[in-house]
């Protein structure tokens, strides 16, 4: 009778162990959804618009320093890493070209800054009390345009930005850490955002913020895809 009392209590240990995390994780997803947007319909049309790279080197005083080789290597890997992502999903993608991308370039911009804004204000420590808490931000119906020239109704917008520390940075910080005193390193920065092209509004969001990754890798760039989009909003 011991030994069945205490089967039972493990199992609604479990229970209550799997329906608590099962809670948290709906929780996570949620925060990352705009109110009324579950997920994208099978075979809806998306553009991928080309994403928004730089990568950098720090140097010994922490001075990024743009390389524009590695990121045309980034772009090339996480352009192919998208294609090979959106080949496995029930989705009606398009890509946008390089020269599509000259093209828009300031929407492009107009991405990065309202991803920020979501970043600090939603997801940080700056949370704004007229959002309550909900995934609420749009770019505005300047997305119209991207969506009369595609004829796509949702847009993916990728921003990212990494750094890796140079051998002289990476001198110092062992210098400073033989006197106590810590100095960063490289570190990895992205948002990725799905967005209604007919209103600007943005339905789903995530992004990464970590001291790991490489895009100058392939592999690792493939990670760093998988990673921003994690959770995606397609149904199976």
């Amino acid at each position: 009778m011991k030994r069945l009392f205490t089967n039972i209590a493990k199992a609604a240990i479990a229970s209550v162990c799997s329906l608590a995390l099962l809670v948290s994780t709906t929780a996570a997803a949620s925060n990352n959804l705009a109110t009324g947007f579950s997920t994208l319909e099978k075979g809806a049309s998306v553009i991928v618009m080309a994403p928004d790279i730089e990568l950098f080197s720090m140097s010994a005083g922490g001075v990024l320093e743009p390389k524009a080789d590695w990121t045309t290597a980034a772009q090339r890997y996480v352009s192919e890493s998208l294609r090979a992502h959106f080949s496995k999903i029930s989705l009606n993608p398009k890509f946008q070209s390089e020269e599509q991308a000259d093209d828009f370039s300031d929407l492009s911009s107009l991405h990065a800054a309202v991803a920020r804004s979501i970043s600090f204000h939603h997801f940080g420590g700056q949370k704004l009390p007229t959002k309550s808490g909900v995934l609420d931000w749009s770019m505005g119906d300047v997305t119209r345009e991207i969506q009369s020239e595609s004829g796509a109704r949702y847009g993916l917008f990728l921003w990212i930005r990494d750094s890796y520390a140079s051998n002289e940075r990476k001198a110092a910080m062992i210098a400073f850490a033989l006197l106590g005193v810590g100095l960063a390193g490289g570190t990895q920065v992205g948002y990725a955002s799905l967005v209604d092209l007919s209103d600007g509004k943005i339905l789903w969001f995530n992004q990464i913020q970590r001291a790991m990754g490489d895009l100058r890798e392939r592999s690792a760039a493939s990670e760093t895809v998988s990673e921003l989009l994690k959770n995606f909003p397609i149904s199976n």
